[in-house]
C-alpha cells in the first residue's frame, strides 16, 4: 500500500535519504551474517505472561520463525496490503509477526496490552483489519474473550489467540514463492501506530519501510550504537520508542534484542547483568530512583552497560553526571513522537552533561551547522504560536515545526487533521514548545519550553485529556467533568479530574473508575488516579475548558 506521493519518494531517494531497502530485506541481510549467534531473547518471565516457556533464538531460528509465521499467515489467506491488529506482550512472537508481516508486505497495527473494548473497537473500526493476532490471557485479562466480541462488529477477521502454534504447523515451503510474485517496494506502508492528541479518538500514524530503516540509521548514530551491541528493549512494539529505538537498529547492526515485559525493576538489572546489555532504554524516574538507592545496584551487574536513551520528561544534569560519574555510562536525551519528532541530546554530539540534560541540538535549523546523518536529513524550525513567523531570537518561545525524511506523511483516513498537523511549508506541527537556548555557542542549541498541546504524557504514553472527557460525560452523579495531567516524580503526570455534583451526592475518585471502567472498559492507564469536586470547570468565551487553568485549580485543591 503505498501513501507515500510518489515525488516524495523520488525526491527522498534522491537526496540519499532512503536508500529502497525493505525491512525484510535489511533482516535477511543481517540474518545471514552470522546465523548461529544468539540474536532474539524472551523475557526470563515470559510463562508468567502468556504461559509459553522463554526462547533463546539464533538468527537462523528467528528466520525459520518468521518463515513459519509467514505462512501461517497465507494459510489464513492473508494477502499483501491486507492490515492485521496485534495486541501481543513483549515476547519473541511480537518481533517474529512484524517481521513476517513485513515479508509478505501486510501491514501491522499494534497496540498496548491495557487497550479494552474502548479503545480497540475504534481502532479496529478504522482499519478494518483480516487478523487480530493477540494472546488467551494476560495478567488475569480475557483477552481472547474481549477479541471474540469485537470480531463479531469486524467483517471477515480472524482472532488468532496462539500465533505460535499455529507458525509451528504451518508448511513454509510456499513463503518464497508468494514473495518473488508479490514483491514489497520499500516506499509502501508497514505499519500504523496509535498517538494521543488534543483529539478525543487516538490518530493511526502509517510508517513506510523507509522511514523505519532512516529512523533506525539516525538512532544508532545519534545515540552512539555499534555492531553487535546487546539491545534491551523494556517496551512493547507498539510506537517509535520501541521498534525505532530498539528493533530496527537490532536488524541494521546485529547483535541481541533482549525482550522485557512488564517492566520490573529487579528483573530488569539481572537482565543486564545476565545479557552483557550494552543499550537500553529507562524513563527518568527510574534513572533516578537507581542514583538514589545505589544499595539496588549489586556487584558489576550493570558494568557492561555503555549506555541508556531517557526521556517522555525533562531530564537534569545531575542525572546526567551521576550516572557518568558513579557508572561511567551515558545518558541520551532523547526527544520524539510517533509523527517522526527526533531530537537527540547525547554524548557523541553533546558531551558536556549540564547542556546535554537542559538542551538540544538545533538540527537542521538554517543557521546551524551539526555534524552527521541526523541533521542532514531533517529540518528544523520555531515557529511564533500567533504568527507562524520563524523566530531566530533567543529567548523567546515558539512551536517546534520539523521537516525531512524522518517525517510522517498524514494520519490514517484523517484528511483534516493531516491538513491541521503541517504548515505552509510541509513542517509538522509538534505542538511543543522551545526556545533558542542563548547567544554564541548556546545559538547552536533548542532548550525544551513545555507542551502547548494539552496531552497528558503518563509514564512515556500520551493519553488525551479530550477523550476521558467524553467518556465521562453520562454518569449520573456529575454535571461535568473534565481531566488533566499533573506533576509525578515516578511517571511524569498522573491523571487527575475536576467534578461538579449534579446533585447532593458528592462522587468519590472510586465511582469515576468504577464508571469508567463499567461503562466503556477504558484502559487502566488512563482512569484518572486524583479528583477535585469543584462548583465549576474555568471556561473561555467560546465555553471551552481552559485546561491551564484547570491544571491550577487542581493543583491548588491536592
Amino acid at each position: 500500500m503505498f501513501l507515500t506521493p510518489p515525488e516524495r519518494v523520488a525526491d527522498h531517494v534522491a537526496r540519499g535519504w532512503w536508500q529502497g531497502t525493505t525491512v525484510d530485506a535489511l533482516f535477511q541481510r543481517t540474518a545471514a551474517l552470522d546465523g548461529d549467534a544468539v540474536a532474539l531473547i524472551d523475557p526470563p518471565n515470559r510463562t508468567a505472561l502468556d504461559g509459553k516457556m522463554p526462547e533463546r533464538l539464533t538468527w537462523s531460528a528467528v528466520v525459520e520463525r518468521v518463515e513459519r509465521t509467514a505462512a501461517a499467515f497465507l494459510a489464513l489467506e492473508l494477502v499483501k496490503d491486507d492490515i492485521i491488529a496485534v495486541q501481543l506482550p513483549n515476547t519473541v512472537d511480537a518481533v517474529v509477526v512484524l517481521l513476517a508481516s513485513a515479508r509478505l508486505g501486510l501491514i501491522v497495527t499494534p497496540v498496548v496490552m491495557q487497550y479494552r473494548e474502548h479503545e480497540l473497537a475504534y481502532i479496529l473500526a478504522q482499519t478494518t483489519p483480516r487478523a487480530f493476532i493477540t494472546v488467551t490471557t494476560f495478567a488475569g485479562y480475557d483477552h481472547a474473550g474481549l477479541a471474540a466480541r469485537l470480531a463479531a462488529d469486524v467483517l471477515d477477521m480472524r482472532v488468532v489467540t496462539d500465533i505460535g502454534a499455529l507458525a509451528a504447523a504451518a508448511d513454509h515451503a510456499t513463503v518464497a514463492s508468494y514473495v518473488e510474485d508479490h514483491p514489497t517496494d520499500a516506499a509502501e506502508v508497514l505499519t500504523i501506530c496509535w498517538t494521543s492528541g488534543t483529539e478525543s479518538r487516538p490518530k493511526g500514524v502509517p510508517r513506510d519501510h523507509n522511514h523505519w530503516l532512516l529512523n533506525a540509521r539516525v538512532v544508532a548514530e545519534a545515540t552512539g550504537m555499534v555492531a553487535g551491541d546487546v539491545l534491551l528493549n523494556p517496551f512493547p512494539l507498539v510506537n517509535i520508542g520501541s521498534i525505532g529505538g530498539l528493533v530496527l537498529p537490532w536488524l541494521l547492526l546485529g547483535g541481541r534484542l533482549v525482550l522485557h515485559h512488564p517492566f520490573d525493576l529487579g528483573i530488569f538489572l539481572g537482565q543486564i547483568a545476565s545479557e552483557g546489555v550494552t543499550y537500553t532504554i529507562a524513563p527518568p524516574a527510574v534513572l533516578t530512583a537507581l542514583l538514589n538507592q545505589p544499595g539496588l545496584i549489586t556487584g558489576g551487574a550493570i558494568a557492561s552497560l555503555r549506555a541508556i536513551g531517557s526521556g517522555s520528561a525533562p531530564l537534569s544534569p545531575w542525572l546526567i553526571d551521576g550516572w557518568l560519574t558513579r557508572h561511567n555510562i551515558q545518558i541520551c536525551n532523547i526527544f520524539g513522537s510517533n509523527e517522526g519528532a527526533s531530537l537527540f541530546s547525547s554524548h557523541v554530539d553533546v558531551p558536556d552533561t549540564t547542556e546535554r540534560a537542559r538542551y538540544f541540538p538545533r538540527y537542521g535549523a538554517e543557521d546551524v551547522e551539526w555534524p552527521g546523518l541526523t541533521p542532514s536529513v531533517m529540518r528544523t524550525r520555531l515557529a511564533d504560536p500567533a504568527t507562524g513567523a520563524t523566530i531566530t531570537t533567543p529567548g523567546l518561545p515558539g512551536e517546534l515545526r520539523i521537516g525531512g525524511g524522518n517525517v510522517f506523511g498524514g494520519y490514517w483516513r484523517a484528511p483534516e487533521l493531516t491538513a491541521a498537523a503541517f504548515d505552509e511549508h510541509g513542517d509538522f506541527r509538534t505542538g511543543d514548545l522551545f526556545e533558542i537556548a542563548g547567544d554564541g555557542a548556546l545559538a547552536r542549541f533548542y532548550r525544551f519550553v513545555g507542551r502547548s498541546k494539552e496531552i497528558i504524557v503518563r509514564g512515556g504514553v500520551n493519553i488525551s485529556p479530550a477523550e476521558l472527557d467524553d467518556l465521562l460525560v453520562g454518569m449520573p452523579l456529575l454535571a461535568e467533568a473534565a481531566t488533566v495531567g499533573i506533576p509525578d516524580d515516578r511517571l511524569g503526570e498522573r491523571v487527575a479530574v475536576a467534578v461538579v455534583p449534579k446533585g447532593s451526592e458528592t462522587p468519590t475518585l472510586a465511582d469515576v473508575v468504577a464508571w469508567m471502567a463499567r461503562a466503556h472498559d477504558v484502559a487502566v492507564f488512563k482512569r484518572p488516579e486524583r479528583i477535585v469536586v469543584v462548583d465549576r470547570l474555568p471556561r473561555n468565551a467560546m465555553n471551552k475548558v481552559v485546561r491551564s487553568d484547570l491544571r491550577s485549580l487542581v493543583l491548588a485543591w491536592l
